[in-house]
């Protein structure tokens, strides 16, 4: 590693190198390689990790750190370790070669989620190198599988290893905590909840046929009538209790408006706070035939469904509505919605650690229109928050990188999210 760089920078571009892409529906490179790494990382700090599989190569990377007070409700600081994949024909750079140019870390991973990896890891190296301890207790956690919805990864902890996070009351986690802009106001964005979701398989039937004969039932033209119609549905604009706080308060900064006026007043956060204000549905796969020359007798399809805090079964019963009853609709995944206060000790300690390295801040609430391994902690009542502090500059679209192509991050952001961090654990 390049000793001109920080520790978290160096940590943040070798885990960046670990391939660990995640194709979904159980195919994807193994996270084990980045998570022995992780655990000899903090073997080295006098920890004793552990390391849980829920599959060959499936790992988890779990860590228990003493803290001061260990009568006060446990923190589950946790990151995941899978990437979406990336197709190198479409990037400046190779993805997984963790590149440094332009004062900024290049590579599939640098902004969903392994800064934050890093960051997690050396905010606790300089607590324990310097013999101190977290206020509280602290479960330090890498997931597995994440972008699958944490099948192998926290849904598989949560199930399988429940007595691991026994004793936490909070969570702090990804897609939170970077800085944005309203006019010359910079403020954070602490992510308070989620949107909840439903990965659903549509499929149409049919007659299987010559290609040259007349249509007689072919799935694939009912199949893209069902999802156009399904396309034209206009979700109604509906604000919960997070999005109105949000809106209000950016109302207060820049003045009156429309929803929609007031989300595009946050910049290119917006293309993340838009899809908030109400439900969503998209079509992410198609799957039919297996000839030119043949019509087959199935098609498929498969919707992303994002919908609002207490709205997914009504959703999913108006989409069987607007689909048809020609149209089986089957949910492969469902994650809950989650909505917790702007307020209370966690949110007050991280706008504190925030202030005290940006002292002129403004911290909002929002709902994240994603989701997060917050999702599966909830199950055990861990009340979860996305938080990973940066400090970026106003001309960088840091949201349209997630999942993105070219993602990068300043090595600026990096350090002050390390100081931040590592005053939240001593602070909270």
């Amino acid at each position: 590693m390049n000793e001109q760089y920080s520790e978290t920078v160096r940590l943040a571009q070798r885990l960046i190198q670990f391939d660990t892409s995640n194709r979904g529906g159980g195919d994807a490179n193994p996270e084990l390689p980045a998570a022995q790494f992780i655990a000899a990382y903090l073997t080295d700090l006098g920890l004793q990790p552990e390391i849980y599989e829920a599959a060959p190569g499936r790992a988890n990377v779990i860590a228990q750190i003493p803290g001061a007070n260990p009568e006060l409700p446990g923190l589950v600081l946790h990151g995941h370790l899978d990437v979406v994949p990336a197709d190198p024909a479409n990037w400046s750079v190779d993805p997984f070669a963790g590149e440094i140019r332009d004062g900024m870390l290049w590579g599939r991973g640098a902004v969903d989620m392994k800064q934050m990896d890093a960051m997690m890891l050396t905010a606790v190296a300089e607590l324990l190198r310097a013999g101190e301890k977290p206020r509280r207790n602290i479960t330090l956690t890498f997931f597995a599988d994440e972008e699958n919805g944490g099948v192998f990864g926290s849904e598989f902890m949560v199930r399988e290893h429940p007595e691991v996070f026994a004793g936490n009351g909070y969570a702090i986690s990804e897609v939170g905590g970077y800085s944005i802009y309203l006019g010359d106001k910079r403020a954070y964005l602490l992510q308070t909840g989620e949107k909840g979701n439903a990965w659903i398989k549509l499929r149409a039937r049919g007659v299987a046929q010559h290609g040259s004969r007349l249509p007689v039932d072919n799935p694939i033209t009912k199949l893209a009538a069902a999802i156009n119609r399904l396309a034209e549905k206009e979700w109604p604009i509906t604000l919960g209790e997070t999005t109105s706080n949000l809106l209000a308060e950016i109302e207060k900064l820049t003045g009156p408006g429309s929803p929609q006026e007031l989300v595009a007043r946050t910049g290119a956060a917006a293309t993340f706070i838009d899809a908030t204000l109400q439900n969503t549905c998209n079509v992410t796969r198609l799957n039919a035939g297996y000839m030119h020359n043949v019509v087959p007798d199935v098609a498929e399809a498969v919707i992303d469904v994002r919908t609002l805090p207490g709205q997914k079964e009504a959703t999913l019963a108006e989409i069987q509505e607007i689909l048809g009853p020609d149209i089986e609709m089957d949910v492969q995944f469902s994650g809950i919605d989650l909505e917790v206060p702007f307020a209370g000790e966690a949110v007050d300690a991280m706008i504190s650690a925030l202030q005290k390295h940006d002292p002129d801040a403004l911290v909002l609430p929002y709902l994240l229109s994603g989701g997060t391994d917050n999702k599966a902690l909830a199950e055990l009542g861990i009340s979860g928050y996305g938080f990973a502090p940066l400090l970026l500059p106003p001309e960088l679209d840091f949201p349209a990188m997630f999942h993105g192509v070219d993602e990068r991050v300043p090595l600026a952001a990096l350090d002050f999210g390390h100081r931040v961090l590592v005053d939240l654990l001593r602070e909270f």
